[in-house]
């Protein structure tokens, strides 16, 4: 049985955005499966590991993971609360949660020996800081890495983390990832007062081995190694919105890694690109592998 290389854990919910007073659009999204969207679509075999709600929400749903190729035997089902995300106001941005599908995720339910042919196992967001499914995602993390796969982490910081997630959940991933992503606002919520070079020695002191990739929206990406420090300038492109370019970014720096792209460099331009994509379009476009190649050809080795 062929089974995937790579395995996003976390959540898929739907947001619902009111745009004019009483008017509302709903849009399938959640990072982790932003994430394995775009890592499919970019040519990577790949699964969203998490449950979502029997209703039409989550029909939504697993009717786009199949659109984009995920493979659908890790997808659990639930007859509870669809997860939503409620966003009365992008400007200024208010949000709320609301729904409990995501929190009956059961690894017990997953295809037999899916961690002896994962390569990647990525965590992020908001599953990391609701219960029961916080825990039960780390001790999937712990047996993970206790198997020799690579982590992948992504706070992506929302108002529901608490002062636990930033002393205990978030320090306990960090410690077992193998890479590391963070946004310059992740960096301002989790570590407040902080300077980014401080935050980051924050980080190194928990875990001295992890690379740790740091995205700046327009001004690009930095990325810190134990072998140096890279830049990447953004790909300037005509911007949709920015719904979803960290998600992209994430995607596209896990996909370089296994499809073989070496150069940490040539690495951080395929990340760029897949975010710079993703800005193209309304809401979290998931790129895919021709779209980003004709953006890298287009504007070569900015």
């Amino acid at each position: 049985m062929v089974l995937p290389r790579a395995v996003v854990f976390g959540e898929a919910l739907t947001d619902l955005v009111q745009g004019l007073p009483g008017q509302w659009q709903e849009y399938p999204g959640g990072a982790p499966w932003n994430v394995a969207r775009a890592l499919s679509r970019l040519g990577v075999s790949t699964a969203f590991a998490g449950s979502v709600s029997t209703d039409s929400l989550g029909d939504e749903i697993v009717q786009k993971s199949a659109a984009a190729g995920l493979d659908m035997r890790f997808i659990q089902r639930t007859e509870r609360d669809p997860l939503v995300a409620i966003v009365p106001s992008s400007r200024p941005p208010r949000y709320f949660f609301a729904g409990d599908a995501d929190l009956f995720f059961d690894p017990e339910q997953l295809p037999g020996d899916w961690i002896l042919q994962a390569e990647v196992c990525h965590f992020s967001c908001i599953s990391l800081a609701r219960q029961p499914l916080a825990d039960t995602l780390l001790r999937v993390a712990q047996l993970a890495k206790r198997e020799g796969k690579r982590i992948s982490f992504d706070p992506n910081w929302r108002n529901l983390m608490d002062r636990q997630y930033r002393e205990q959940t978030f320090p306990s991933v960090t410690a077992l990832a193998d890479m590391i992503k963070l946004s310059d606002e992740d960096i301002r919520h989790i570590y407040p007062g902080l300077t980014e070079t401080q935050a980051i020695n924050e980080i190194r002191g928990i875990n001295s081995h992890a690379q740790i990739l740091l995205t700046r929206g327009e001004s690009g990406m930095v990325l810190y190694t134990s072998e140096g420090y890279f830049e990447q300038s953004a790909y300037v492109v005509d911007v949709a919105d920015t719904v979803g370019a960290g998600d992209a970014s994430m995607a596209g720096w896990l996909a370089a890694v296994l499809l073989g792209i070496s150069d940490l460099q040539e690495r951080l331009r395929f990340s760029a690109a897949c975010a710079s994509v993703s800005c193209r379009y309304a809401g979290a476009h998931a790129p895919a592998m021709a779209e980003v190649k004709k953006l890298l050809s287009a504007v070569p080795g900015i």
